[in-house]
């Protein structure tokens, strides 16, 4: 179920002859209020970056340049979303497993987060985040 979640999420794109312009309203295009904003850049090629779940926060991972690919396992199931677009992402629910790889050259990652920063929220142990997804599947 937490898998089948995940998502891509297009955002309001306006476009005219000066260029385009995104947007996005946490509880309106996200289904979720933004607490926090966080990007990633300068990614050396090869890297994965984040290899972890969260408990209860929610996150809208964004290709705002470049592109990469998002993997995500909710234990049972797996699925993975290439992003190369800054005016759609993809919506990644609490007690789902991301890893984030195949970074381009100057690709930044941008992420909306439902909740401020708690290093207890995180789950960067497999075997951990498997007792988890058990423990809530029960």
């Amino acid at each position: 179920m937490r898998l089948s979640s995940c998502r891509i999420l297009e955002l309001p794109k306006i476009t005219d002859g000066r260029g385009s312009l995104t947007f996005a309203e946490g509880g309106r295009h996200l289904p979720f209020d933004i607490k926090r904003i966080f990007y990633l850049f300068d990614i050396p090629a090869g890297e994965m970056r984040a290899a972890h779940a969260l408990k209860t926060c929610q996150q809208f991972i964004v290709a705002f340049s470049g592109e990469f690919e998002v993997r995500v396992d909710d234990g049972q199931a797996k699925n993975h979303f290439h992003l190369d677009r800054p005016d759609c992402g993809l919506y990644v629910p609490p007690l789902v497993w991301r890893e984030l790889a195949g970074f381009s050259s100057r690709a930044v990652c941008l992420v909306l987060a439902s909740e401020f920063y708690d290093e207890a929220d995180y789950l960067d142990d497999r075997a951990a985040f498997m007792a988890a997804v058990g423990t809530q599947k029960k």
